[in-house]
Order: C-alpha cells, then structure tokens, then sequence
C-alpha cells in the first residue's frame, strides 16, 4: 500500500463492494439455474456481488468427507458446488512459509505421531492462554512438515474419512493460490477462497507475523486487491485491522460465543467481548475496517438449555444495516452439531434434519454460510430460493 489516502480510497472501495451485496439478502432473491443470483442479476456481476446468495462456503474444503485442508478436500468443495473455498487455515513454519492446518497444533489433523525421528518435537504449550501438548508447525521446517501426511480430525463422526488417512500432504498458502488459479482456468469461471490468520498474536510474539507474510504472498500473486477473489478471516479483530493497512483484499471479522473476548483483546487489556462488538456500536466500528463478520450460528440464532433454536437475534438486520455481510459458521450434517430439535437418533456419525437446520438459518436473511457438507449446502439453497 502507498499513500494513507490510497488506504482510505481501497476501504471505501471495499465497503461499496460487499455493501452491494447485501441489497436483497433478507428479502426477495432471483433463482437462476436453481441459485440466487441476487448481486449479479442486479448489479451486472463482478467480484462478491456475482456471487449466488446464500453463498455455499466450503468449510476447509468439503471437510465432511475428506481430511481437512488437503488440495484434495478443497477440490471436492468446489466439484459440489461450494462457491467459496476456506482454502486455508493459514499457520507458519519455522522458516516463515505459510502452511494450510486448522490449528499450530498437528498431532490431531497428521501423522506426526507416527515419525519417531519427530518425537522429541512434543512439547507442552500456551496457545492464547490454553495448555496445549503436540507438535507445532512453528517447530518444524517446510521441508519437514511435507513428510507428514494428513489425517482425519474427528473421527468419531467421520469414520468413513479414515480411508484416506495418510494419502494428502500439508498444502502451503502459494500452492493453494497456484491451484486456484488452475481450477479458475480449467472451470472456466473465477474460483474464490476464504483464508484465515490464526491465532497473529500468538505467532507475533513468536517473531512470525502472519499479516505481513500473508500480504506479502498475495501481493507476488496480484491477489491483493479490491476485487480480488481472496476474502481474508480472523478472530482477532487488530489482526484484521493491521490488514486493512496492508491489503485491499475484503476482511471478515469472526465472533464467537458472546461472552468470549479475543485474544488480542485479553493481551492488550480491552475488556470488551463478542457480546459488545455485536451491539449496533461495535458493528459499526467493525464496518469502518472490514466488510464482513463471521459469527457463529449461536449468534444468529441462540439456542435454549436442551439445545432447541429459539428466537433469532437483530443481528442480521444489524449488521446490514451498517454495511456488513454475515457469513456464520459451521453447519454439519452430522448429529452432535445440529440444534437438538433437528437430530435425528443418538448415532455420532448419522445425519439429522439438516436441511430443516438450513431453512431455518437461512430465513433469517444470512448471506452465506460455513459448511462441511457443501453439496447439502447447494440443495438447501435450491430447496430456500425455490419455495
């Protein structure tokens, strides 16, 4: 980035951007080919506005059925449909690269485990005020890291993904970027993805800040710009400001549950959580660096103490009225992460009501959604925008 008016002329840019595509989320939307093209019948497409709404996001990749994280995963996201790709938890290894793992923490999602020339990397650690025992990438160069193979996550409620246990290496931020480029090219239309910063105070007190890394690589790839088809996620909201400084690229604010506090918030010593940055005075001070929140589904619609949805919040109509796109997560389709009223039996792994949890998130005028299942995704889109 230049001059400080440049920065301001990308914010504003940015703002008009994703502002436009709210027009008509809560309300009526165009089903074209079975989607809402709300934006680009409107607006006559480009960038976010082209996108269908509610938009079908690939939540790391089509992980419900593939280990997350792996080119594998986010291939299969967009052959079902997913209009976006979380392509990217972005993590750093010990020599600065940018790495694709949910968490540091790799003894869960690779084999590492399994390397007894690796053992001696487990250590016990403080990861944003939690105890936490593993290997971390930051111990662990590239060349090493690309050993390792990845490995299902929750395998309690993905059996069948075990299959392919070990088959997918850790993917680098630069080899995602090369193969969204590839799949644009071969699909014929323009591939987006949603990459996360995870946890930038951690790793900046660690001497490897993300933000920087992170605009440096788009930057080589000409990916750090208004329209760019690469929208950028953090829970740490100074993370995404520092952003706002770096990359013209659309920013996204995640929340989660309303009594947490960001960890950035709890280093620096504002005592504010989630709860006051979804009052209508923290949305706006969120729309003045960033075009979006990804909330969790709790803040949309809470749930009582035997966890039935009940009444939605004013969030939705908050936020849009203040210019922000929602993008909550996670919607899966299995029975532990579903609203209790929309299970179906006790099984860990057996789908429940699914499509009934979409309509009913989906009625409150969101403008995309987080999913592991992206092709239920697509059919609960068709089943809203069709009546």
């Amino acid at each position: 980035m230049g001059t400080q008016e440049n920065e301001q002329t990308g914010v504003t840019g940015r703002r008009m951007l994703l502002g436009a595509a709210v027009l008509g989320a809560g309300g009526a939307v165009l089903g074209l080919s079975g989607t809402a093209r709300a934006g680009e019948a409107r607006h006559g497409g480009g960038g976010l506005r082209s996108l269908p709404k509610p938009t079908i996001i690939g939540h790391r990749g089509a992980s419900g059925y593939r280990p997350e994280h792996t080119l594998a995963a986010y291939q299969l996201a967009l052959d079902m449909g997913a209009d976006i790709v979380e392509a990217g938890d972005l993590v750093p290894t010990k020599d600065g690269h940018l790495v694709c793992r949910h968490e540091p923490e790799i003894g869960g999602t690779t084999d590492v485990a399994d390397h007894p020339e690796f053992a001696g990397r487990k250590k016990t650690k403080l990861l944003d005020g939690v105890s936490t025992t593993g290997w971390f990438t930051e111990d662990f160069t590239l060349a090493e890291l690309k050993t390792l193979r990845a490995i299902e996550r929750i395998p309690a409620n993905r059996p069948h993904n075990t299959l392919y246990n070990g088959r997918w290496e850790i993917p680098t931020f630069e080899e995602v970027l090369k193969w969204q480029d590839e799949q644009t090219r071969r699909r014929g239309k323009q591939v987006w993805i949603y990459p996360e910063l995870k946890h930038p105070t951690y790793f900046r007190k660690l001497g490897l800040g993300l933000e920087e890394r992170v605009a440096k690589v788009l930057h080589k790839h000409g990916k750090d710009r208004r329209n760019s088809p690469v929208i950028l996620q953090s829970f740490e909201p100074t993370s995404i400001q520092r952003l706002n400084k770096l990359v013209d690229n659309p920013l996204v604010v995640l929340l989660s549950a309303a009594n947490d506090r960001p960890w950035d918030f709890v280093e620096t010593g504002d005592p504010r959580t989630v709860a006051d940055l979804v009052k209508p005075s923290g949305l706006r001070e969120i729309a003045s660096y960033a075009q979006g929140i990804g909330p969790t589904l709790d803040l949309i619609i809470p749930k009582d103490a035997k966890g039935n949805l009940t009444t939605p919040t004013t969030l939705v109509a908050d936020a849009h009225k203040v210019g922000l796109v929602l993008h909550p997560w996670t919607l899966r389709n299995e029975n532990p992460f579903l609203p209790a009223n929309f299970r179906k039996g006790t099984g860990a792994d057996a789908y429940g009501d699914v499509f009934g949890a979409y309509k009913a998130y989906f009625a409150t005028g969101i403008d995309g959604v987080f999913t592991d299942q992206p092709d239920t995704g697509v059919l609960a889109r068709e089943d809203f925008v069709n009546g």
